[in-house]
């Protein structure tokens, strides 16, 4: 009887989703809550699309340089964990041999077995020093260009963001007439990144769809009442 082939489908491409998060969600919330804020306190779109476009810019590569510092931050880490891992199996290969034989005895090998799978191993250096990264230590070799590209993922979607509750000002002279297509549109496109997030992470679009218009809607409700009050 012939058998359907099994296809198995994961999702790897989560670093880059996170940047995007990242990106998105700040570059909707903060210029959102920004101009909400200047809209109560002046009347003038002008000065809310100025201060609005000059936020944009700011915070797009204060959060670009963020994820570049954090992406290098994990290569040097990796680095300096794979030189000391290098250096142990030369001056106490025994030692890290114990090391390896734990982790497969951690995963239910019987003791003499997991003995002989830690000294096979240890007969390729390479092979040995993956292995040692990769189970116990937990860690993976960063991409080389992972700081440039998260950077640049993070940059591009704070644009992105920042541009949706900035656009109604550019089509509306009269300030409560921006603020309300401001409001309108922010509020979809939260709705709709929250629900497109929650499809590739939690899988539950609908929740993570209403939590993040709550928050990005509480935010701008907070700048803006803060702004009436003191003006």
């Amino acid at each position: 009887m012939p058998q359907t082939q099994h296809v198995e489908k994961h999702f790897t491409a989560s670093k880059t989703i996170r940047d995007v998060v990242i990106g998105m969600s700040d570059g909707l919330t903060v210029p959102f809550a920004l101009a909400a804020g200047l809209s109560g306190a002046v009347d003038s779109t002008k000065v809310v699309i100025t201060a609005g476009l000059a936020e944009i810019a700011a915070g797009s590569i204060a959060m670009g340089l963020g994820g570049y510092l954090a992406a290098r931050t994990d290569a040097e880490h990796y680095a300096s964990e794979r030189a000391r891992e290098i250096k142990e199996t030369v001056e106490i290969p025994e030692e890290e041999k114990r090391e390896v034989s734990e982790v497969f005895r951690h995963y239910g090998l019987p003791e003499a077995l997991a003995d002989d799978a830690a000294h096979a191993i240890s007969k390729n250096r390479k092979r040995w020093i993956d292995f040692m990264m990769r189970f116990e230590l937990g860690l993976e070799e960063p991409d080389p260009l992972r700081a440039r590209t998260s950077a640049l993922t993070i940059a591009v979607s704070y644009v992105a963001g920042g541009l949706v509750p900035l656009a109604p000002y550019f089509f509306f002279r009269r300030m409560a007439t921006a603020l309300e297509g401001s409001i309108v549109v922010t509020l979809a496109a939260l709705l709709l990144f929250g629900y497109v997030k929650g499809r590739f992470t939690v899988k539950k679009p609908l929740r993570s769809a209403w939590q993040t218009a709550v928050v990005g809607g509480l935010a701008a409700a907070a700048a803006f009442a803060i702004a009436k009050f003191i003006a």
